[in-house]
């Protein structure tokens, strides 16, 4: 049941408790922030561009060769991506999307960014990567757009029914 105001709790006299105000207090408002600089939050996301060229995909092909059958182990390449990135640091979207807010991440935040970029755009050209996947991530559509005036007159379809 929610206390309205005649039934909330009345201060004795003297009472410091109810209708304080420590919270103007406070030297600080919300959690603090994971990286306190934006060279730190770079060598991070070094490590985890390097994470992922040293942890490639990997793809068991079957090969057939004289006669025989075997199993192989083939890499391919990971695709780095900003929600990888931010398991990696262990931050939700919702923080990276605040630290690129702030003007003094910006600069970091956008070459990351492009970073991830080229490493899709390449890998796809190069066919490492699935083109079809990467291009609708990286926002590539090939829409054609047609446009044509087309009139429909009543009188010439209802005799084609008839």
């Amino acid at each position: 049941m929610a206390k309205t105001k005649e039934t909330r709790a009345k201060a004795k006299p003297g009472d410091q408790r109810l209708g304080n105000q420590f919270w103007l207090f406070r030297t600080r408002h919300g959690n603090k922030k994971l990286f306190s600089d934006p060279e730190f939050l770079w060598e991070e996301c070094l490590k985890y561009f390097q994470w992922c060229e040293d942890h490639p995909l990997k793809e068991q092909k079957v090969f057939h060769t004289n006669g025989l059958i075997t199993k192989s182990n083939v890499c391919k390449m990971r695709a780095m991506t900003i929600r990888g990135l931010c398991f990696y640091l262990k931050v939700s979207d919702e923080t990276w999307s605040n630290y690129r807010k702030d003007r003094d991440f910006f600069g970091v935040i956008h070459e990351v960014e492009q970073t991830i970029y080229d490493q899709k755009f390449t890998g796809a050209a190069a066919d490492m990567l699935n083109a079809n996947i990467i291009a609708r991530d990286l926002g590539l559509v090939d829409n054609k757009k047609i446009d044509a005036d087309i009139k429909i007159r009543p009188e010439n379809w209802l005799k084609e029914l008839e």
